[in-house]
This record gives C-alpha cells, sequence and structure tokens, in this order.
C-alpha cells in the first residue's frame, strides 16, 4: 500500500517567499549568543562553589566573598560562616541551575520550533519535552520556568527577612503572583485553543 507523503515542493517558492523563509536563520546567532550566556553561567556556578567549599575550609578571602554576596545593602554583614549565609548560597546555586535549564529549553526548543528540525527522534538523551514541542508548549514551559526562578528568589528574601523592607516583600510576593496568574492564563488559553481544534478536526 503506498504511503501518503506531505508534498514537498520548495522548487516552487517565489524568490520573495524563499527569501521570507530563510530569513528563520537570522535566529541563529540569537541562539548561539544565548549558549554563550550558558558558558558565563556555568563560570559563575563554579566560583560561587569554589568560594562556598573554600569559606567552609576557613579560606578569609572566600569567606569574604561569600558574606559579601550574601548580605543585603543597608543590612548588618554577617562575620562567619553560618546555616543562613550556606541557605542563601546554596539557593543561589539553585538558581542558577534554573536558569540555565531555561536557556536549554530557549536554546533547544525555540531553535526545534523555529528554526530548522535537529532530527534528534530515538536518540537517546532526546529530552522527553522536545518529542511534542511547539510554540504553545514551549510558552508554558517557560513560564513554569519562570515561576520557579521567582520562588527562589522569594524563599531568599523570606529567609532573610530582617533585611527587607515590608514593602519590599509585599511587591515582590505581589509580582510571584502575577507571574502564577500569567502561567494559568496561558494555559488555559492553549487549552482553549487545543479544544476548539480538536472539534474542528473531529
Amino acid at each position: 500500500m503506498a504511503q501518503n507523503h506531505p508534498a514537498r515542493e520548495p522548487h516552487k517558492l517565489t524568490p520573495l517567499n524563499r527569501l521570507i523563509f530563510s530569513s528563520r536563520w537570522l535566529q541563529l546567532p540569537l541562539y548561539l549568543g544565548l549558549i554563550l550566556a550558558q558558558c558565563v553561567y556555568v563560570f559563575h556556578f563554579w566560583v560561587e562553589l569554589k568560594d562556598l567549599i573554600g569559606a567552609a575550609m576557613g579560606n578569609a578571602a572566600s569567606l569574604a566573598h561569600i558574606l559579601d554576596a550574601v548580605t543585603v545593602p543597608g543590612a548588618e554583614r554577617p562575620t562567619k560562616l553560618t546555616e543562613v549565609t550556606i541557605m542563601l548560597v546554596v539557593l543561589g546555586l539553585i538558581d542558577v541551575v534554573m536558569i540555565s535549564n531555561l536557556l536549554i529549553m530557549v536554546i533547544v526548543g525555540g531553535y526545534e520550533t523555529f528554526v530548522s528540525r535537529m532530527n534528534l527522534e530515538g536518540h537517546p538523551d532526546q529530552p522527553e519535552w522536545l518529542s511534542h514541542v511547539n510554540a504553545s508548549v514551549l510558552k508554558t514551559k517557560l513560564a513554569m520556568a519562570i515561576i520557579g526562578i521567582s520562588s527562589i528568589h522569594l524563599l531568599k528574601t523570606f529567609i532573610n527577612a530582617a533585611s527587607y523592607k515590608d514593602e519590599t516583600m509585599m511587591w515582590q510576593t505581589i509580582i510571584h503572583f502575577a507571574f502564577l496568574l500569567s502561567a494559568m492564563a496561558i494555559a488555559y488559553t492553549d487549552r482553549i485553543v487545543m479544544t476548539t481544534h480538536a472539534k474542528h478536526s473531529s
């Protein structure tokens, strides 16, 4: 039985259509730039981790760098490595990891969706979400990643609550809820679109 394959007739594209379609490759330098940003985050992660380990082992320079990093402007600077200080540094490391995950989703998912297929089907390391990625899925995943990053920042603020004004904490909480509502609105909109598309297809 003959299989139906989608018609591919790129030779029928007009020069203008070919130019417009090829313009998607202009995004390639942007994704390469994000890869460089990922390298910067990796370097920053290892610098912070090295200073944390050095501070735990009694290195004065590493301890000073760690205390400067976690001290809120205007607040009293700690004099030693405490449990709260370690927790704030670790949350900062987790924040870097989550932003790196966000970068990976934008780089891989965005390139796959808007530039060119990478033909990863069957590859053992293919991300599970990439098999059904599209613009709507990518939007939802990015919104969830942003909520996770916002949660880390909000947790760091609450742990260091004595150093912040109540107004600052209130606005950070309001902004976090705004991210939550935005993600829910995106997910609900995508659900409506998928439901409508399913009804028209049936």
